[in-house]
């Protein structure tokens, strides 16, 4: 079994791609440093990542496949499953192979097979990205209803994360055009980094050197009392009791309600703390 080992990022996954076809070799697994590596594993290629070789394979891709499945790609590694790397390696060198096989065979009207512009769902590896980027598109959605912001003293609006996947780049828009007269910042305490938005400007990344320093709770996204807008108080704890009145008890069905607001995130929800 032939396995490529690569540091874990896309422009690795993209530079394996591309190691692949110049060796020609078609790796069983691909698979990020420092995993265990299979039973029977014989040989074992460590891929270096490489910029231009990351960036010729995308506009390879730019070139072969529309828009919304290159965002489907793109979207995929958002997850952060460790078990995407092979699946998707599959797929983007399907991609080339496809091409290629094609570009050999134009005298003969028989499909060449391949993933079909990213559409074949009956190709294993194309489902399992498209069923992948889905999980990511259903919590970014998510992300959008359930983030709860405070005010803090000096009119900047926080709100805490914590997500089962990176979604923090596919919501940042959506606040940044419906926020946009208001400074916000968006940090996900699970990958201890975020967004800050202000003045009209793009938002910028950002990261805190000391978390234990910051002026809000990581494990319920509070913000300390001596930096909480009074204002904002009493506006939680409005909401808290407008939560609690709008309540028919004898409706309550706790079920329906944990498929509609999964309980991961309540912690940083005003109405359930």
């Amino acid at each position: 079994m032939l396995v490529y080992t690569f540091d874990g990022t896309l422009d690795g996954l993209l530079s394996a791609v591309f190691d692949a076809y110049f060796r020609r070799q078609q790796p069983e697994m691909l698979m990020a440093e420092g995993e265990q590596l299979p039973l029977f594993c014989e040989e074992v290629y460590q891929v270096p990542t490489i910029d231009e070789k990351a960036r010729r394979v995308w506009a390879g891709l730019e070139k072969r496949l529309k828009s919304d499945v290159l965002k489907l790609i793109a979207t995929s590694w958002l997850s952060e499953e460790k078990d995407l790397a092979t699946p998707l390696f599959r797929y983007i060198y399907k991609v080339f192979q496809s091409d290629s096989t094609k570009a050999k065979a134009r005298q003969t009207p028989v499909p060449s097979g391949g993933v079909g512009g990213g559409y074949n769902f009956a190709d294993p590896d194309v489902l399992y990205v498209t069923n992948t980027a889905r999980r990511v598109m259903h919590e970014q959605l998510r992300m959008k209803q359930f983030i709860r912001f405070q005010k803090a003293k000096d009119g900047t609006y926080l709100g805490v994360v914590s997500p089962d996947n990176n979604v923090l780049p596919l919501i940042i828009n959506h606040f940044r055009d419906r926020f946009g007269d208001q400074s916000w910042l968006i940090y996900d305490a699970k990958r201890h980094y975020g967004y800050y938005y202000a003045d009209g400007e793009s938002p910028i990344r950002v990261t805190f050197e000391n978390e234990a320093e910051v002026p809000f709770d990581l494990s319920n996204g509070k913000l300390n009392d001596d930096v909480l807008s009074t204002d904002d108080q009493l506006f939680q704890e409005l909401w808290r009791t407008y939560f609690k009145a709008i309540c028919i008890r004898e409706r309550i069905n706790p079920k329906k309600q944990l498929s509609d607001m999964p309980r991961r995130y309540w912690k940083y929800m005003t109405e359930k703390q």
